[in-house]
């Protein structure tokens, strides 16, 4: 059936275990937890998944090495300095109790 719609859309055939394959694999570089991943793949262990998609993990950790190396440069919240807009009322938080806030 799969290489009949295949041959119908003009696509290369495919195997449903590519397809599985596929899937598994944007799942993992997306984030999704391996852990789900077994449980919608119906492997018997974490172990079968990971050593079964270990290059895609080896690329999201790169991903994430990435991004810590551009942690430092990106913008950072300053203490103080709130998100609202002016005249916006807040409610703060201080030592001497609840406080409103009237930018």
């Amino acid at each position: 059936m799969l290489t009949i719609l295949c041959t119908k859309a003009k696509v290369r055939r495919v195997r449903v275990h590519d397809l599985r394959h596929t899937c598994a694999s944007l799942l993992l570089a997306q984030g999704v937890d391996a852990r789900i991943i077994m449980e919608t793949l119906g492997h018997s262990t974490i172990t079968m998944t990971l050593d079964t998609y270990a290059h895609v993990m080896q690329t999201t950790l790169r991903a994430a090495a990435d991004r810590m190396d551009d942690a430092p440069r990106a913008r950072r919240h300053r203490p103080g300095r709130g998100t609202g807009v002016r005249g916006e009322s807040r409610r703060v938080i201080g030592s001497a109790g609840d406080v409103d806030v009237t930018r």
